[in-house]
């Protein structure tokens, strides 16, 4: 997450909400992470999964939300276990939630051993050389902090080998192992019917009754879906939480976190028959008014979901109503057809939405061609993040800076309000 913003200068005192409209216009695009969403999401895995502890993945600075905004919400809602992807990524959630357990899914690797010892996090084992070297570490320092073992049932990418995790069996018979998880991922937990998901509960089901006494988890965010035999001790909620559907056979369950939107910095009109964009891809059929939205694909919204005279491209909500993308998306700047709109619906300096407002995360994602894994994680670094709800008072937070030379001032560090001020008509 970037620095504390600076202040900006001020011509007198101003109201908390124009306070936060001074500070977002030096924005081209604002990025709202609903906490309350996030927590409501986790809550209903949690009671999907009952008995089983719900944990959370907040890998990728938390699906692109924000790592420690998320586990410190999630930490005073009762999540009580964190699995991130790396050590670093682990060492910024451990600054933010003092207490609970972090599980780093990347692994062990020598000479790695001290780090999780001073953050008191667990590395993910998935390879006998890990293991022996998380193992001389513990002999060497006396650390007792716990690891998990990861065993493959079928994904082919991490994980010891089910002969593997047979000949470590003694070991856990043994006592004193040190092994506070046995965990394996699914292949196909979205797909109710896919009978690799039988064949994956039925290996992991054989071989962790063997791991006594350790806790099992096997459901990933869609796996929790599919019914209690696939929950075990524990389970990993990732891109359910942040409000991607875990069941795409079916409705969405869980609520929307992000809302996205995007400035307007000019608005023109075009006749009939001029192009717009690179490459004149797309036609004007009659005179054309057009919004250029300061947000392109280096803020992660992809190209992919350009127009062309053949094809439909993405929507944008603009003054309530959803209008086409017109043309290709560009590094900075999108081009919206706003013809359909009252005259003066909207003009420079208003604000449309790129999601939220009936734009969902996996709507973008099926216009991007990808999953809304990859929307999410994507959204760039330029925008302001504005996060409400949680129980916590968030700053504005700035884009990270390339450098400092030649940078404006950055926007004052103000409280949120529930929600962003509205915007002029």
């Amino acid at each position: 997450m970037a620095s504390a913003p600076k202040s900006i200068p001020q011509s007198g005192p101003l109201s908390p909400e124009a306070d936060q409209a001074a500070a977002l216009a030096a924005f081209g695009g604002v990025l709202t992470v609903d906490l309350d969403a996030i927590i409501a999401n986790w809550r209903k895995l949690e009671k999907t999964a009952v008995p089983a502890e719900c944990s959370a993945v907040i890998k990728a600075d938390a699906y692109g939300c924000g790592a420690e905004q998320v586990s410190r919400a999630l930490s005073k809602a009762g999540c009580k276990t964190f699995f991130v992807a790396t050590i670093e990524e682990a060492r910024k959630v451990r600054a933010a939630v003092p207490e609970p357990t972090i599980y780093v899914l990347g692994g062990y690797f020598q000479n790695t051993g001290e780090h999780y010892a001073k953050i008191n996090c667990r590395p993910v084992i998935g390879d006998l050389n890990e293991l022996a070297e998380w193992d001389v570490f513990c002999r060497r320092t006396g650390w007792n902090g716990g690891a998990a073992v990861h065993i493959d049932t079928g994904m082919n990418r991490l994980g010891l080998t089910l002969s593997e995790a047979q000949a470590i069996i003694p070991r856990i018979n043994a006592g004193d192992h040190g092994i506070t998880l046995v965990m394996s991922h699914l292949v196909s937990a979205e797909q109710l019917n896919s009978p690799i998901n039988a064949r994956q509960l039925a290996t992991f089901r054989s071989i962790a009754s063997e791991f006594t006494g350790v806790p099992a988890a096997l459901a990933n965010s869609s796996g929790i879906f599919l019914g209690a035999p696939f929950q075990f001790d524990l389970v990993r909620p990732g891109a359910a939480l942040y409000g991607v559907n875990p069941t795409p056979e079916a409705d969405n369950p869980m609520q929307q976190v992000v809302d996205l939107k995007a400035r307007i910095v000019q608005i023109r009109s075009i006749e009939r028959g001029e192009t717009v964009g690179y490459g004149g891809t797309w036609t004007a059929r009659r005179p054309t008014k057009l919004a250029i939205i300061a947000v392109g694909y280096a803020d992660g919204y992809f190209r992919a979901a350009s127009s062309n005279d053949g094809t439909r491209g993405a929507d944008v909500i603009v003054a309530g109503k959803r209008c086409p993308v017109a043309g290709r998306i560009s590094m900075d700047l999108i081009a919206i057809d706003i013809t359909d709109l009252p005259p003066n619906a909207v003009r420079r300096g208003h604000m449309v939405t790129l999601l939220g407002e009936g734009i969902t995360v996996d709507e973008l994602a099926h216009h991007f061609g990808t999953i809304g894994y990859e929307v999410l994680t994507s959204l760039g670094r330029r925008y302001a993040r504005v996060y409400k709800g949680g129980n916590v008072e968030e700053p504005l937070t700035k884009p990270e800076p390339a450098s400092n030379a030649g940078q404006p001032p950055s926007p004052q560090s103000i409280e949120q309000p529930s929600a962003l001020p509205p915007l002029p008509s």
